[in-house]
């Protein structure tokens, strides 16, 4: 029988090398866009802001999705304010709590999961918008509370 703490270290290498390859291809537009649901657009963006800041994590981040969105011939589907403001609840809550992994994130982050949480924040008019779209905007009026 293997030693259950060596095997869970394997098995934590071994996932966080998928992440990391996981990242590069969505980096270098590699993923498949059909293959790439909501749920893959969060986890990425929680492990991109595990190895690396904000600031970065939304260029990288940004970036690829844009390469993506080009190759499935739908560039204009990219959406910066959709992108930067999931990327920026990831991070502030991925700080709040100190989730130890994805699994853990998701769990007690499960509202993330639905692409309409945004609307606690934004109107629908608001990230229907052009401006939107092209540049991210702060919610406009909102009353933003954390999550309890």
């Amino acid at each position: 029988m293997g030693n259950p703490k060596s095997d869970a270290s394997h098995s934590e290498a071994a996932t966080e090398e998928a992440a990391t390859e996981e990242l590069r291809a969505l980096e270098v537009g590699a993923l498949d866009p059909a293959s790439f649901p909501h749920a893959e657009h969060l986890r990425l963006g929680y492990e991109m802001l595990c190895r690396h800041s904000f600031g970065e994590a939304v260029d990288r981040f940004s970036r690829g999705l844009k390469l993506l969105a080009a190759k499935a011939g739908r560039p204009q589907v990219y959406h910066e304010t959709i992108t930067v403001a999931f990327l920026a609840l990831v991070n502030e809550r991925r700080a709040r709590r100190g989730a130890d992994d994805w699994d853990d994130f998701r769990e007690h982050n499960a509202d993330l999961l639905d692409k309409r949480c945004l609307r606690k924040w934004y109107s629908a008019d608001q990230l229907a918008s052009d401006l939107a779209r092209r540049t991210f905007c702060l919610p406009q009026g909102a009353v933003c509370k954390p999550p309890i």
